[in-house]
């Protein structure tokens, strides 16, 4: 059974309900229906009936929950959490109002505050800026979390490296070029969302162009002193850098190049120095080994809510849905 199956089976455990904003756009439709036809998950859909009806037609949606922010006895409750949540930057009723009418990724994510859904979806309309936006501002960052990121779930087919060829690639979504801590903060984060998901233990590997010295340069040394921070703060996980790629992953590598090493060769967790080679690395995965990938997925979050890319297919969002539906079990 791959991934991306066990991780419905598990969503199937525990059902959840979760928002999807996006509800003109047919294949968030097309994800919904298949989601509902396979017991994944609950669904609420944000929108105009009618709208969703004919953009839906063809679609099984009979057993989606459709709210309409303009048309509902919630709106007003809605409005009061709002104004408590952003009193302090002088949010009025009527400024919650008229944001939670117009832009339904706020609607979805007060909702998932609420407690009236588990988690949201969205990105395949919107930019990633517009998703964490209102979730950053309206639920916050989880308890002891310092810092916001996003990771992709890469399975590898055929792959005997990482956890069965399954890794998560971090930060490959959001954080532009973390420092130091920064980078020791998203290691902490996608260890444990490697064990949420993956449910195996997580090996952390520092990825940087130099394997213990090898290259000496400032990026380099970034690298090296948030591997220490990172060990300091998590004594009990897996961590150790800097290592190349092929030194974190092929054992025969690893050997070679940090002998003694109980992590090289053997990592299934990597940590990219910055997003430009978080974002580089997951999409020559995708493109050149065939390999799915689901994400963004954000982690630091207090409640699950996910991002998509707008180049997304509808299995994308079926999974990425399945992936928030486990998180909002395990959180």
């Amino acid at each position: 059974m791959g991934f991306i199956d066990v991780i419905k089976e598990r969503a199937k455990k525990d059902i959840k309900t979760i928002v999807l904003p996006e509800s003109d756009d047919r294949r968030t439709l097309e994800a919904a229906s298949r989601i509902l036809s396979e017991g994944i998950t609950n669904i609420i859909l944000v929108g105009n009936k009618d709208s969703i009806a004919k953009l839906g037609q063809g679609l099984d949606l009979s057993k989606a929950t459709i709210i309409d922010p303009n048309n509902t006895d919630k709106l007003q409750g809605y409005v009061d959490l709002l104004v408590e949540i952003r009193k302090s930057k002088g949010m009025t009723p009527e400024q919650a109002k008229d944001i939670l009418t117009k832009d339904y990724l706020y609607f979805a994510v007060t909702m998932v505050k609420a407690g009236d859904a588990d988690g949201m979806v969205s990105g395949a309309v919107h930019s990633t800026a517009d998703t964490l936006r209102p979730s950053l501002q309206i639920l916050k960052t989880a308890p002891n979390t310092k810092l916001v990121s996003a990771f992709f779930v890469i399975v590898v087919p055929n792959c005997e490296f990482g956890a069965d060829g399954t890794f998560i690639f971090s930060d490959s979504g959001l954080v532009q070029n973390p420092n130091p801590e920064e980078l020791a903060a998203i290691a902490g984060s996608s260890a444990k969302s490697f064990r949420q998901l993956v449910e195996r233990e997580p090996v952390v590997a520092m990825l940087s162009h130099s394997t213990k010295g090898s290259a000496s340069h400032p990026d380099v040394d970034k690298v090296v002193a948030a591997t220490k921070i990172a060990k300091e703060l998590y004594p009990d996980v897996k961590i150790d850098g800097e290592y190349q790629l092929d030194a974190a992953i092929v054992p025969s590598v690893g050997a070679s190049k940090a002998p003694g090493s109980d992590i090289a060769g053997k990592a299934n967790v990597l940590i990219f120095p910055d997003l430009d080679a978080g974002n580089i690395g997951y999409k020559l995965a995708q493109r050149l080994a065939k390999a799915e990938a689901y994400g963004p997925i954000t982690q630091g979050i207090a409640k699950p809510v996910n991002d998509l890319s707008r180049g997304c297919t509808a299995d994308d969002i079926v999974g990425v849905i399945a992936i928030t539906a486990v998180q909002a079990s395990t959180n």
